[in-house]
């Protein structure tokens, strides 16, 4: 079973930073429950194609020298945890975020992104 910090790295890495769509989708159905809320700063989402959307749209929508990296250590404990990240050519992020997951049953049953302002 995953621990919170490999499901917060594959979280940012083979599904928000993936944009191979079929290997994104192998990583959403193994690292999240089937009814994974997701909520961003637009609106919660419920579901593996609901997360896909909202992948899909945020990578299709940015250039391909984008990236997303993580940006200070992870905070875990056992059945939750927290990653800062970056968004943007390396070293020069045009975003900054943290990603908040509940782990249920060692996948992510919930999943929320605040935006630095």
């Amino acid at each position: 079973m995953p621990s919170p910090l490999e499901l917060l790295a594959s979280n940012l890495h083979d599904v928000f930073g993936n944009r191979d769509a079929a290997a994104r989708r192998r990583a959403i159905e193994t690292i999240y429950t089937d009814d994974v809320v997701f909520t961003d700063p637009e609106e919660s989402v419920t579901g593996w194609d609901a997360v896909e959307a909202k992948a899909a749209a945020l990578l299709d929508g940015a250039p391909a020298e984008f990236e997303f990296a993580d940006d200070g250590i992870a905070y875990t404990g056992a059945d939750a945890g927290a990653l800062a990240w970056t968004f943007g050519p390396s070293g020069s992020p045009v975003a900054r975020g943290i990603d908040l997951i509940t782990v249920r049953d060692g996948r992510i049953a919930e999943l929320r992104t605040l935006l630095h302002e």
